[in-house]
């Protein structure tokens, strides 16, 4: 997998080195549910997890460039709705402590442009509940299109039911802005 940069950040694969920066913030109350997934409730289960972090093909560490600290990650995945291959769906995960500085923003631009260039999909999509108003503003200022909301989408591991927000992003779409990611 091919390590990436951008001007505040260094998106590579995961180690087991990444363990307790990993367990730090995954085990906290407010970062899983967001995502869907309950908080790790023992360092056992983040090594499970992170496992199969570094095993997958598209999944990278979010660390700051300043001192390589992990602070998130972000990845393309297989697209759950759509049954096609070129398109995957994006997702990630950021520790609080750096919520409202840009970094997802900057770390999904420049996965979005790997995304299109050097795999050369033809679409991108993301999701995220409504009320995570955070996800709302990274997809937007990367210029991704709403394209539904799917209601009652998800039940989430403490069995609540949720709605998802999708949106997209396709090479036509991709091409008019690219300039400004």
């Amino acid at each position: 997998m091919k390590t990436l940069e951008t001007p505040r950040l260094i998106l590579r694969p995961f180690t087991l080195k990444d363990l307790p920066a990993f367990f730090a913030y995954a085990k906290k109350e407010n970062i899983g549910p967001n995502a869907g997934w309950k908080p790790h409730q023992s360092i056992e289960e983040s090594e499970t997890i992170l496992k199969q972090f570094i095993n997958a093909e598209t999944l990278w560490a979010i660390t700051l460039k300043k001192d390589g600290h992990l602070i998130g990650s972000i990845g393309l995945h297989e697209d759950k709705h759509r049954h096609n291959p070129r398109v995957k769906s994006l997702g990630y995960v950021l520790d609080d402590v750096f919520w409202g500085q840009g970094i997802v923003t900057e770390a999904a631009r420049r996965v979005i442009r790997y995304a299109f260039e050097m795999l050369e999909i033809d679409m991108l999509s993301v999701g995220h509940y409504p009320l995570n108003e955070r996800s709302k503003r990274v997809v937007e200022k990367c210029g991704f299109i709403y394209e539904a909301t799917l209601r009652q989408a998800v039940v989430r591991y403490d069995g609540t039911v949720l709605d998802l927000v999708l949106y997209y992003l396709d090479r036509h779409q991709y091409n008019k802005i690219k300039t400004t990611l």
